[in-house]
């Protein structure tokens, strides 16, 4: 008896696999696998939910994805996966797309593929982009390009003078951080810092 099978993938942790559940009906599958929090960029045999996926699925089986960088942004690793799918008596369904087949399926499934490889290497390139003129923007103006006043998470205290109430006060690294409400370890970093004199 063939299985209808539901392939799940977001990148982030704090996304969800709900929308494509949704954009895919909601249900209605004999299986779903998932892998939630891990990159297309991961190869699909190396991502544990598809590997679990792989084992499970059998001749005249078929798999439900919502899009095509859904099995993977890297298009040989897409190309070859799906093949093998296909080879092994297996459907794959992209929603939108319908049934991939032999032939002009596995054309058109090249093509989305490398466009979605192509837009992996592009979010690489504008992250990048970003980080360099918010570094840029806080050393000329304190300020990154987006008016934030630091890259990533704020300080907790200003380090300099965690260093130097701790030196008038000659306090130990447990008082300090009682002083400036942080974590021990904070004021050990700040006070491995470059002493303040």
């Amino acid at each position: 008896m063939s299985a209808r099978i539901a392939y799940f993938r977001v990148s982030t942790s704090d996304q969800s696999i709900e929308a494509q559940r949704a954009a895919l009906g909601d249900g209605g599958f004999d299986n779903e696998f998932s892998d939630e929090g891990i990159s297309g960029a991961v190869l699909a045999g190396e991502r544990p939910g598809f590997a679990d996926l792989l084992k499970f699925c059998r001749k005249g089986d078929t798999i439900f994805v919502y899009a095509v960088d859904r099995l993977g942004r890297d298009a040989i690793d897409v190309q070859q996966t799906v093949r093998a799918l296909l080879n092994k008596g297996v459907s794959v369904h992209v929603h939108g797309l319908g049934v991939i087949g032999p032939g002009v399926g596995e054309l058109i499934l090249a093509v989305l593929a490398q466009v979605a490889d192509m837009e992996r290497k592009r979010i690489v390139e504008r992250c990048e982009a970003g980080r360099v003129a918010a570094r840029a923007s806080l050393a000329k103006t304190g300020k990154t390009h987006k008016g934030k006043e630091s890259l990533g998470r704020p300080f907790a205290a200003d380090a300099k003078a965690v260093q130097a109430w701790r030196y008038e006060n000659k306090a130990s690294i447990a008082k300090t951080a009682v002083q400036f409400d942080l974590s021990e370890a904070t004021v050990k970093r700040y006070c491995a810092e470059k002493k303040v004199v």
